[in-house]
């Protein structure tokens, strides 16, 4: 399937800074979906959120490592649309205005690029 791209899997900053949602019809549940609804939660009637990480709230509950040194998502394969479609150019080494900004919350140089 997909292979993390390896800037990401030095980074991480947007899995602590931004919400994802989803649509609850991407839900394992539902037929069709793929995000394991164990990790969300109830947003709205028609979406969820990926859930905190209980020790570390505002951190997405799917990501593991440090921040800026080394991350892992791990449910990569089955990871919301929101995920799979951040900063498309990351995999070159190019940010966009919102990666850039979560890199500059947690002290990291901004991508750039676009």
């Amino acid at each position: 399937m997909d292979t993390e791209p390896s800037v990401c899997c030095s980074c991480g900053a947007c899995c602590t800074t931004f919400r994802i949602t989803l649509p609850r019809v991407d839900l394992a549940s539902r037929p069709g979906g793929w995000v394991p609804d164990h990790l969300t939660e109830p947003y709205t009637p028609t979406t969820a959120c990926m859930r905190d990480n209980p020790d570390v709230p505002g951190r997405c509950i799917a990501l593991e490592g440090a921040i800026g040194t080394q991350v892992r998502c791990t449910i990569y394969a089955q990871r919301p649309a929101a995920c799979r479609d951040f900063a498309p150019l990351s995999a070159l080494g190019m940010g966009d205005d919102a990666c850039d900004e979560a890199r500059r919350r947690h002290g990291l140089r901004p991508l750039g690029g676009l």
